[in-house]
């Protein structure tokens, strides 16, 4: 048997071809790890006319542990998302997203940064209870609030409902402390708008507060309002270490942040809970370059880092990290928008830069 199976999900658009090149540098570090490829997305549609089958459902909850490329979402129709639905079937309650410079000076916008955002992933405006427009339940709700409240919502309204309980403050709030101290981090943040949302966002400062006095001494803490935690990124960058936050601020200020380090090309992601985790890049399945053979698998290959550190591979972790910083900053066999200038033809496709990280591992 081998040491490791991890199911691999390669999405739809794009997917297949960054797994593929993920896969192809994770093997290139001899671990012994078997891949169990399973369907999910647009591709599991016509053979099992389901977008996250129940084989593979089953894969995911025996091996533990899965990496999975981007899986479509529609904007404004059709289902909801996939990558949704997994963080909330296996309860993968802290979505991990570093944020660190990779790219050489020359076309880096900020040096230095090198931040990890918590991201509390099942609970907020991503629960999913919503009620639409002109349905009676909409109708009923909208008249119940009325009636206790003196804050008067329109008939013509759809409603969201945001959660915020105490269980999943608590988790993800030490989850982010106990990671900190782990890896030597100096500053916990607490990104919230409790300014405005005192009883939900409220109820999130509270218990971190709470809970950081447990860790006095050993880590500093404080906590900043999401809209001004947004101007001080793009400022000062530099100053911020582990961030911890709510469901619907984590997914803005992630995508904030890799657009600090060079874009979601270079963006990896955890989503990690009791005893299942699932990894994978924070971008889209960009369906409009599926098949070119163009497009950046970093992010995909960072996420496949994150994967061996959580499975205590950490020497493999290491190498392949390494690996890819020596491939970027040398800047001669990577994608093109890893370039100076996007149009520079010197620019290879994702099978080539994986085959140079293979080389880099292989020395």
């Amino acid at each position: 048997m081998s040491k490791y199976t991890v199911t691999l999900l390669p999405g739809d658009g794009i997917g297949p071809e960054v797994t593929q090149a993920m896969v192809k540098c994770v093997d290139a570090l001899n671990l012994d790890i078997k891949w169990e490829s399973m369907p999910a997305g647009e591709n599991a549609l016509g053979e099992y006319n389901s977008l996250l089958p129940e084989v593979t459902i089953e894969s995911i909850r025996k091996n533990k542990i899965a990496i999975k490329g981007p899986i479509t979402t529609p904007v404004g129709k059709g289902f909801r998302s996939i990558n949704v639905t997994i963080r909330q079937m296996f309860d993968l309650f802290a979505c991990v997203r570093p944020i660190k410079t990779y790219l050489p000076d020359k076309l880096a916008k900020y040096k230095n940064i090198d931040l990890v955002i918590f991201r509390e992933n099942t609970e907020d405006l991503y629960a999913g209870i919503e009620f639409e427009l002109g349905d009676r339940k909409t109708e009923k709700i909208i008249a119940e609030i009325n009636a206790m409240s003196d804050k008067k919502i329109s008939a013509e309204s759809a409603v969201s409902i945001k959660p915020i309980s105490v269980f999943g403050t608590q988790r993800i709030v030490r989850a982010a402390f106990e990671y900190a101290v782990k890896n030597g981090r100096k500053s916990v943040n607490c990104v919230h708008k409790a300014n405005i949302m005192k009883f939900t966002d409220g109820l999130f400062l509270k218990i971190f507060y709470d809970i950081a006095k447990e860790y006095e001494g050993r880590v500093e803490y404080w906590d900043t309002i999401v809209d001004n935690m947004c101007m001080q990124l793009v400022k000062v960058p530099q100053n911020y270490d582990v961030l911890v936050m709510e469901n619907l601020y984590g997914d803005i200020l992630s995508d904030l942040c890799a657009g600090l380090v060079g874009g979601l090309g270079l963006a990896a992601g955890a989503n990690i809970g009791a005893d299942i985790a699932v990894f994978e890049p924070t971008h889209g399945s960009a369906p409009k370059y599926a098949g070119q053979n163009k497009v950046n698998a970093t992010a995909t290959i960072l996420s496949a880092v994150l994967m061996l550190r959580h499975l205590g591979e950490t020497k493999a972790a290491d190498i392949l990290e390494n690996a890819v910083i020596k491939i970027i900053q040398d800047g001669k066999y990577v994608t093109y928008d890893l370039k100076e200038d996007r149009n520079d033809p010197s620019a290879v496709g994702t099978q080539e830069m994986a085959d140079a990280i293979v080389k880099e591992i292989q020395g």
